[in-house]
Formats: C-alpha cells, sequence, structure tokens
C-alpha cells in the first residue's frame, strides 16, 4: 500500500523502509499528548507519528529523519495535512540536530532502531531503519537528557527483549520507566513490542497489558477506544 489514508491526513510511505502498521498507529494514538506541547519525533520515518501528535493537539512538532527517501515523503505528507503550519520536517541526523538546536521539547517520540546486534537485512533502507548502527541507546538517552524539557517525556515503542537493557542504562542517566504497556495481538498470544514512557521524576512504574485484537480483524475496545479518531474503519458518517 503506497498510501495508508487515515480520518485526518494521509501517508504516502512508497519509498519508506517502514510502512505504516497496527503497532505504529496504537503507539500514536496512545502518546500523552497535551495541548501546547512541544514534540520532537526522532528517526520520524513517513511521519505518521508526527502527524497524530498534531492531531492529538501538539502546538509544534519537529520530525528529525535521517534517510532521504523517508525524509522527502515525511515532507510531503504535512504538507499536505490540515497541520502544515505546525509541522516541521528535517533532514539531518538526530545527533548533529541535538548539538544545533536551542529548543527543548515536552515530549520527544520515536520508534527507534530497535535490533542490536542481530541479522541484518539486504534492504539497506530497512537495515538503518530497524538497527541500531545509527542511533545506539546510548545516543538516544544522551538526546533525550540534551533535549527534554525539566517535567518532559521520553515515548518509545521497543521490542520486549530491548527494554531491560534500555530502561537500565535510561535509569543511570537520570530517566526512569514510569509506564509499560506490552501489545499482544490476542489474549492468547505473547506481547513482542511495548510502549515505554520515561520521565525524570521517579515513580512506582505502571504496567499493564493491551490486547489488539479479539478475533481477526475485529479489534478490542479498548483498542478501538484509542483508533477510533484515527481509522478510516471508525469513521462515523450521516449524523
Amino acid at each position: 500500500m503506497t498510501t495508508f489514508n487515515f480520518q485526518q491526513f494521509s501517508v504516502r510511505q512508497k519509498q519508506s523502509a517502514m510502512k505504516v502498521c497496527t503497532d505504529s498507529i496504537l503507539f500514536g494514538a496512545m502518546a500523552l499528548v497535551n495541548g501546547g506541547d512541544r514534540v520532537l519525533d526522532v528517526g520520524a520515518g513517513t511521519g505518521v507519528l508526527s502527524l497524530m501528535a498534531a492531531q492529538l493537539g501538539a502546538a509544534r512538532v519537529t520530525a528529525v529523519e535521517l534517510t532521504d527517501e523517508a525524509y522527502q515523503e515525511c515532507r510531503i505528507n504535512f504538507g499536505a495535512s490540515p497541520w502544515a503550519d505546525r509541522l516541521t520536517s528535517v533532514h539531518q541526523d538526530i545527533q548533529s540536530f541535538a548539538q544545533a538546536t536551542g529548543q527543548s521539547y515536552d515530549l520527544i517520540i520515536s520508534n527507534p532502531p530497535f535490533f542490536d546486534n542481530h541479522f541484518k537485512s539486504g534492504d539497506p533502507l530497512r537495515h538503518i531503519a530497524r538497527h541500531t548502527d545509527r542511533l545506539s541507546y546510548a545516543d538516544l538517552i544522551g538526546i533525550a537528557d540534551r533535549l527534554m524539557a525539566p517535567q518532559g517525556l521520553l515515548y518509545l515503542l521497543m521490542p520486549l527483549h530491548a527494554v531491560a537493557k534500555f530502561a537500565a542504562a535510561a535509569a543511570a542517566s537520570g530517566f526512569y520507566l514510569v509506564r509499560q504497556t506490552d501489545y499482544r495481538a490476542y489474549t492468547h498470544s505473547e506481547a513482542k513490542v511495548a510502549a515505554l514512557t520515561f520521565s525524570r521524576t521517579a515513580a512506582v512504574l505502571v504496567k499493564d497489558n493491551l490486547i489488539v485484537y479479539e478475533s481477526a480483524g475485529v479489534y478490542t475496545q479498548v483498542s478501538e477506544q484509542y483508533l477510533s479518531a484515527f481509522l478510516l474503519r471508525f469513521l462515523r458518517t450521516g449524523k
């Protein structure tokens, strides 16, 4: 699918390595965006998370993307959206961006490259998008330390096998895991990824599960609550 259509915007994704998927949409829909927030999207890809943050009420969203292919689609997607004046796409590595910008952010979101010492993809763009070669965990934590506002949040989508390692490294730098939501496709399925929220303020970890589907193609009530403002299938017509 070269274009993924949402209720209020569309995502062109012909050239981008990582396509829109259910996990990423749920992750974006669950983002703790407050009206007026400044949001930074690290490794933005097509910009889908930035667009969702704008729909949720963010005042300004900056999307930083390394690969030219994804950046060009992100730029097009932003320009065609209802929030073009609130969305900025940047074609740059996040490390250089963090050194140059003088801005701080209320929310930093990322679906980061998460495979560390795993087999490499034969597709160079997909390899960059999925592996930590260009953005290590230490880099991501350092970027958050530099750019996140004192009361801000770091919000990540990561595979479960990486959570303990990343959380330990984050805690050593003063970032505390305060919420973890494990995504399970069905009640009987094992969770593979989790949405993680980090804060500079330590708190008791809130840990829960989100079951995505009741059955094939049928979302659970909880999933539907998050997705109902975004997916076309939930668009209500004829009031």
